[in-house]
């Protein structure tokens, strides 16, 4: 990974990262969930290579300086146009590209994306190659352990060594099976039972790769517990609705917390130059309904946001309003230095 200036890699071999999620992990979700750790890695919603080909490659690739590190997660099955939205991503200045091996849906599975592609081993080790060949940054995967009647940890590693035998070094296991004719993309991350011991055999049998876990994992405790056993561990959903305890692993590098409070101010310049540039507000409030989790007044704090983020006359006096419900005795000053980063166009 790339290191930069605002935001260095740890030097624990140990990782931390935010998964990609679908209508979530945009731009401004990412810059949020920045503030709250900087050693963290942070991916891009899935963008499949048709997607970047033929629609609008700046609004798909347009990210801040502050978010790195950060990955691009590519949905795709053609060798050459994965190759050549892997050079994009490396042109934008992406630190990593990811090939998406793990999403159930039926609109993916169609297009020959995402979980389906666990069958086919051969053809992600010659997407993987041809990536590789591309561009000089990271090329890794991200799949499940198995999928309708592939899910034995044989099928896994046969799947696993196929593809390390590109150079690939990094995979990223959601440790649940993707059952693709019955459950919806909602019903399999939660239906299917974790199978974190497979993750773990896989480190050992494949010592010389870097396997991060992936699926149900929610506290610092958690993330301790998995790093015995693999190099990295991926948060989803509990990222992004209880975003503080990527701030609670903190602790994990010995380093001081900040409250969400302090949090929620370093996010306000952001806002600001957002809606001077005409983002509604409600694009950016939606990504920060879960910062007071479980604290008295979060609801209210949610409430207050959901009912009045959407009119065009709001702004950051709003969040203003909001957090008061959450500590009365800490009202949010709107006196804060404009940000000086850019992003890139």
């Amino acid at each position: 990974m790339t290191e930069h200036s605002n935001n260095t890699l740890t030097n624990n071999c140990k990782t931390l990262s935010v998964a990609p999620m679908m209508d979530w992990t945009d731009r401004h979700c990412r810059y949020f969930l920045r503030l709250f750790n900087p050693h963290m890695r942070l991916y891009s919603e899935m963008v499949t290579t048709g997607a970047l080909i033929h629609g609008d490659t700046a609004r798909f690739l347009r990210f801040d300086e502050f978010e790195h590190p950060i990955a691009l997660q590519l949905g795709g099955a053609n060798p050459q146009d994965l190759a050549i939205c892997t050079k994009l991503a490396e042109d934008y200045g992406y630190d990593e590209v990811n090939l998406n091996v793990g999403c159930p849906s039926d609109r993916v599975q169609k297009n020959k994306i995402g979980a389906c592609l666990m069958a086919e081993p051969e053809l992600v080790a010659e997407c993987i190659s041809t990536m590789q060949a591309a561009v000089k940054i990271p090329v890794t995967v991200k799949h499940r352990i198995g999928i309708d009647n592939l899910e034995s940890y044989d099928n896994l590693c046969h799947f696993v060594d196929t593809v390390a035998k590109t150079g690939c070094t990094e995979f990223i296991v959601h440790a649940r099976i993707a059952i693709l004719q019955g459950l919806s993309p909602k019903e399999n991350r939660d239906i299917p039972p974790l199978r974190y011991d497979d993750v773990y055999r896989l480190k050992k049998d494949f010592p010389q790769l870097t396997i991060h876990i992936n699926g149900g994992i929610k506290t610092v405790e958690d993330i301790a517990e998995h790093w015995q056993f693999v190099d990295g561990v991926m948060l989803g959903r509990e990222a992004y609705h209880n975003p503080y305890v990527l701030a609670q692993a903190l602790t994990l590098w010995n380093e001081t917390i900040p409250t969400p409070h302090e949090i929620l101010q370093r996010y306000l310049p952001f806002m600001e130059r957002e809606l001077s540039a005409g983002v509604p507000l409600m694009q950016m409030t939606r990504h920060i309904l879960g910062l007071f989790q479980g604290m008295a007044g979060a609801r209210k704090w949610r409430q207050h946001l959901s009912t009045y983020a959407h009119q065009k006359h709001q702004g950051l006096a709003l969040v203003e309003e909001a957090a008061r419900f959450v500590d009365e005795n800490h009202i949010i000053r709107m006196t804060y230095e404009p940000v000086t980063t850019t992003p890139i166009i």
